[in-house]
């Protein structure tokens, strides 16, 4: 199968040596995204209620991108730094994934580019 780079300028650009999505056969691998501004490369400055609305933002234009959309993300993982941020995330992540949501799981972690509070990674079919 063929592997095809994923990109668009309604999302950040990688701050890596990575691609913003790969699309493979019926699969789209979507890297991290957490809350930067597109327009800008800056952290979204804010709760994690904001940056969790700006990285989920982020993925859609990714997946848009590739000619997909958020109803067919069927996995994601979440990376916090607080863990006591779960129901938070959880309430802003119900209004992207509103029916059928997508298998996930959610890692605490120690830190996270840019000081970011929050990362969310996907796969989505075409």
């Amino acid at each position: 199968m063929q592997k095809a780079v994923v990109s668009t300028d309604k999302a950040p650009k990688a701050i890596g040596p990575y691609s913003q999505a790969i699309a493979v056969g019926e699969f789209i691998f979507l890297s991290g995204q957490v809350a930067l501004d597109p327009a800008t490369g800056e952290l979204i400055q804010g709760t994690v209620a904001e940056q969790a609305e700006q990285a989920l933002k982020n993925l859609k234009a990714v997946v848009e991108a590739a000619g997909s959309s958020l109803e067919k993300i069927v996995k994601t993982t979440i990376y916090l730094i607080d863990m006591s941020d779960f129901s938070t995330v959880n309430e802003v992540y119900a209004t992207f994934f509103q029916q059928e949501p997508p298998a996930r799981a959610t890692v605490a972690v120690s830190g996270l580019p840019r000081g970011a509070k929050i990362e969310i990674e996907a796969v989505a079919t075409k």
